[in-house]
């Protein structure tokens, strides 16, 4: 992901800025730049690359000034470019940004309208310029932010530098994070507080929609609402490890927040907005020679890609088959000439899916991996190299990297559909528009966070339970009982709905909760019939659904859930996070070990 710092201060800045940039280095980038303040000037320095060659180029053309921002990118949404690279600027203002902007087209070509002119591909420079048109219209800084913000949808953190206003920044947060440092005569803004360690322990964290002002005195905080309000001031610590933890108990809690900044930066590798078509990597292949898909996975991803099997069936009408990677090479499969191979994987290094990979190269197969790591194994021998961009995921339960993965086997499915010209361009733009939609879509499903914090009391005393669902939401179903058999130690099993009166009925009684995942929709009566089925036994039923889905099923359950009302197509999306923080709280309420459950390790480098 992306890294953001900010500093108002008394000193020369621009090292400093370098110095929380090269501390964020763990979350990847291919570019990078930096924007102080000068003399009535913003003075502004980016470099394809490392760092090292931005700091190249501030040797030969140095940013003088006590106040600036800097930025590391991902190529996302355009190539790894200066013009592309953060950060973007106008005549009155320089802006970095984290996340996406969801509406970027609809604002882009109003603005265009109205006489702007673009120099970059990216969604980030369409906030400059409403800002701009705000500041050159005579509002102050703050005014222009507060007209601004509303207008944008999405994930998104900022921090603004104004050229009239030479001692102070604005930060805003809205799904992506962002922290405010305080020091003595400065004032900081970071991604996190590891941005910020080596100038301050005294962090205050924002809140979702808050922004801020910040001046050599202080800051000033805002809420959503634009009213003022005070945000607890912390010792972040001297660990990296509690650092980079944050505001949050766990990893793993701090991961499952993060997806909606994680799943944005994800789509802006593979989403063009503007056109609204998907754009992959550079392929070396013909895609659309390709008749037939084997995915290949462990545990999580192996969920991932049996979602993926739908969306590829489905849209580019190609077949697919899955496989656990541990058992792969052991049925001896026959694999069709010319035939893709697909590997999921988080670290890009488990033993049985690397295993597997080379077996299928070894059978003449083209390979394609979706990977967290693009320097690992998996990432450095595939054909075709997708990645995820969830950044670090340091809880052993993956979170992000699932949500992420997910992300990227829906434009691979979309795009493949174009290719094998099963869908036209009106359907791929359709496609486009919801995936653009999901990180707000995430956002809205964590505003549940405390209703299922409230109800993990009802799960924890279990011994069994089982997960409900139908199409999309049986895989969120396997993938919820993995949930919390890993973190929680409760037994327990997914099934498909309709699967539960071929055996798994037996199992119903009181002391046995059954979790169902049921988005409104086509599938929703049959799976009311399967509710009905479990609470004739006496089962004791937790609904996770839309308004529409409680308002039919709800009354009688032992709890619902209500998800914001989605596509089909990011429906698995947006379900992961409730079944994620349901077995995150059951666990917390039984206290076990939620970063580092027992037996399990991160990556797998073992068969």
């Amino acid at each position: 992901m992306c890294g953001i710092i900010g500093i108002v201060g008394r000193q020369p800045v621009a090292e400093r800025l370098v110095d929380g940039l090269r501390r964020m280095e763990y979350r990847g980038y291919d570019s990078a730049g930096i924007c102080t303040l000068h003399g009535g000037q913003l003075v502004r320095r980016r470099a394809e690359g490392k760092l090292a060659n931005l700091e190249r180029e501030l040797a030969r053309d140095p940013a003088p000034g006590e106040v600036g921002i800097a930025h590391t990118r991902w190529a996302t949404h355009g190539a790894p470019t200066a013009n592309n690279a953060h950060p973007h600027a106008t005549d009155e203002l320089a802006l970095v940004h984290n996340g996406i902007i969801e509406n970027f087209k609809p604002l882009r070509e109003a603005l265009i309208a109205r006489g702007r002119t673009f120099e970059s591909e990216t969604d980030t420079e369409i906030v400059a310029h409403l800002l701009s048109e705000q500041i050159e219209a005579g509002k102050t800084p703050e005014e222009a932010v507060r007209a601004v913000l509303p207008q944008l949808r999405g994930a998104f953190a900022l921090a603004i530098a104004f050229r009239s206003h030479p001692d102070m920044l604005i930060g805003a947060r809205l799904g992506s994070p962002l922290v405010v440092g305080y020091g003595e005569g400065e004032t900081y803004l970071g991604s996190d507080a590891l941005a910020l360690a080596p100038l301050t322990q005294k962090i205050a964290y924002l809140e979702e929609g808050d922004w801020v002002v910040l001046t050599r005195a202080g800051a000033t905080i805002y809420d959503k609402d634009n009213g003022r309000v005070e945000r607890e001031i912390t010792t972040s610590g001297a660990s990296a490890a509690a650092i980079e933890k944050g505001e949050y108990r766990h990893f793993m809690q701090k991961e499952i927040f993060e997806q909606p900044t994680a799943v944005a930066q994800t789509l802006r590798s593979y989403l063009r907005p503007v056109e609204m078509q998907v754009a992959l990597p550079q392929i070396d292949f013909d895609i659309s020679a390709i008749d037939r898909v084997t995915i290949v996975a462990c545990g999580t991803s192996y969920y991932a890609g049996m979602v993926a099997k739908y969306w590829f069936e489905q849209f580019a009408r190609v077949p697919v088959d899955i496989d656990f990677a541990s058992e792969f090479r052991y049925r001896e499969p026959v694999l069709q000439p010319g035939g893709l191979a697909l590997f999921i994987s988080q670290s890009g290094e488990t033993a049985d899916t690397l295993a597997a990979l080379r077996h299928c190269r070894a059978e003449g197969q083209t390979i394609a991996v979706v990977v967290n790591v693009p320097t690992s194994s998996m990432a450095r021998e595939a054909d075709l190299l997708l990645p995820t961009h969830a950044g670090p995921e340091i809880g052993v339960a993956s979170t992000k990297a699932f949500t992420c993965q997910l992300a990227v086997l829906a434009a691979l499915a979309a795009h493949f559909a174009v290719r094998k010209g099963r869908i036209t361009h009106d359907q791929e733009a359709e496609i486009v528009r919801h995936l653009l939609e999901a990180p707000a879509c995430l956002n809205a499903a964590l505003d549940h966070d405390d209703e299922i914090a409230a109800m993990a009391h009802l799960i924890a005393p279990a011994r069994d339970v089982l997960y409900l669902g139908r199409g999309q939401e049986f895989p969120l179903a396997l993938e919820g009982a993995l949930k919390l058999k890993e973190i929680s130690y409760i037994h327990a099993e997914g099934y498909a709905s309709g699967e539960m009166k071929h055996g798994p009925i037996a199992l119903i009684d009181e002391a046995v909760p059954v979790i169902v995942l049921a988005p409104s929709g086509p599938l929703f009566e049959k799976t009311m019939s399967n509710m009905q089925e479990v609470r004739a036994r006496g089962g004791k039923i937790v609904l996770i659904s839309d308004r529409d889905g409680l308002a039919e099923a709800g009354e009688g359950c032992l709890a619902t859930i209500e998800m914001p009302r989605v596509h089909p197509l990011i429906a698995p999306l947006v379900y992961a996070l409730p079944v994620q923080l349901l077995a995150y709280h059951v666990a917390v309420a039984k206290g076990t070990d939620v970063d580092q459950p027992r037996n399990l390790a991160k990556s797998v480098t073992v068969e």
